[in-house]
């Protein structure tokens, strides 16, 4: 009796066992990321003018953003694509006597151009500011079109993942048999900014530039994808 029992104990350990190694699980982390092309940038400038008056700041405001709104449609920039995206004013004081004064209004606005031409960014600045714009605020790029890079991306978040879980897998003396579950991160796309934008003249660009024009260095987009799978593996 006391050996039947050893052999059904012997049995049961051995089942629990394998069942465990079949049972066990590796969860990994995926990610892909692939590089377009933008087709589209929004730039934002616009002007800052100071003046006693309220009125005479924001006029002078009014009038250089006519200017280049003119300007802008002068170079075939559509008016549906010349949009007013921030106004402010607000007051200035002078702290240097006992109570404050109020000595100054400072008014401003900032227009969002749509361009798509993307050899055209930088003159387009410059048409701006001979218009007297003096504010820049930067350039943002997009591509109109990037499902295609969204399912690279995701292709290749599947395969970092896969790859991960076969060296951790080897690494245990494991095989992978099966994907048990697959949990997509999401899927999103940013911009590269550095070194976009510069003018030349100055002195940390290219010395054999001729002119003072602005350059603008269009972006490169990257796509990101990101995936969380759990393996079965024995």
């Amino acid at each position: 009796m006391k050996k039947l029992i050893a052999i059904i104990a012997a049995l049961i350990l051995a089942l629990s066992a394998a069942t465990a190694l079949a049972d066990t699980k590796i969860t990994v982390n995926g990610t892909g990321e692939v590089r377009v092309s933008a087709d589209t940038a929004i730039i934002s400038l616009g002007v800052n003018a100071r003046d006693k008056d309220v009125l005479k700041a924001q006029q002078k405001v009014n009038e250089t953003i006519a200017a280049i709104r003119a300007a802008l449609i002068d170079k075939d920039v559509k008016e549906e694509n010349i949009n007013t995206d921030f106004i402010n004013i607000y007051p200035l004081y002078d702290y240097s006597g006992d109570q404050e004064q109020l000595s100054a209004y400072n008014a401003s606005s900032t227009l969002a151009i749509k361009v798509t031409d993307m050899e055209s960014v930088g003159a387009l600045i410059d048409v701006c500011f001979a218009a007297g714009a003096n504010t820049l605020n930067g350039i943002s790029f997009s591509a109109s079109d990037t499902e295609e890079a969204k399912t690279e991306a995701m292709k290749k978040a599947v395969a970092d993942a896969k790859n991960k879980a076969e060296i951790l897998a080897e690494a245990s003396g494991l095989k992978i048999t099966r994907i048990e579950n697959i949990t997509e991160g999401g899927v999103y796309s940013y911009q590269n900014n550095i070194g976009n934008v510069y003018a030349r003249g100055m002195d940390d660009v290219v010395e054999e530039a001729d002119d003072t024009g602005t350059v603008v260095q269009s972006a490169k987009l990257i796509v990101s994808a990101s995936v969380s799978i759990t393996f079965e593996a024995e």
